[in-house]
């Protein structure tokens, strides 16, 4: 799902960029770069009030999208839920290379996986450090976009999705 990536915002709307989550797009300027007037997306972050200029031209290629709809909402859930996944066996540092790249796609269904992924190995091996991190990131960015897109507060996600996974462990 998630294709549908929307190359064109307003200023106001909320955006999603790989890796960093939502912003909202605060104006829309002209550079000069290379010798070439090139538009700008200028998008604050909401969580760390980062400001980033994305060229209005390459929003799909850097993956700004907008937040996910109901159905994919929908898909989230299903895809945090889903226990049956055959889990990597790799090394922590390749595990981690890959989970860290379906971090940048900036698909919310990845960054799922990814927590989702990170919490079923917990249950039978202690995470590195820097698993436990990116776990945290994951949780944040799937807490932090769907807060907004069901108009909840974070903690009520966070909630629903603790719970989760507090039943999975539980069911082991």
């Amino acid at each position: 799902m998630e294709k549908r990536i929307n190359n064109v915002f307003n200023i106001g709307d909320l955006a999603v960029y790989p890796g960093h989550g939502v912003g909202e797009i605060k104006a829309i300027e002209q550079r000069e770069v290379c010798d070439e007037i090139q538009n700008f997306y200028i998008m604050v972050i909401l969580d760390s009030n980062i400001t980033i200029m994305i060229p209005k031209n390459n929003t799909a290629n850097v993956g700004l999208r907008q937040l996910v709809n109901q159905d994919e909402i929908k898909k989230v859930y299903t895809t945090l839920k889903r226990r049956r996944v055959k889990l990597s066996h790799q090394t922590w540092n390749k595990r981690y290379k890959q989970f860290h790249d379906k971090i940048k796609r900036g698909s919310l269904f990845e960054v799922a996986e990814v927590f989702r992924d990170l919490n079923l190995i917990s249950v039978n091996k202690e995470l590195s450090f820097g698993e436990r991190k990116m776990m945290e990131t994951a949780k944040h960015l799937i807490v932090s976009e769907l807060a907004l897109a069901r108009a909840l507060q974070e903690s009520d996600v966070e909630k629903e999705i603790q719970e989760l996974f507090t039943d999975q462990q539980s069911d082991s």
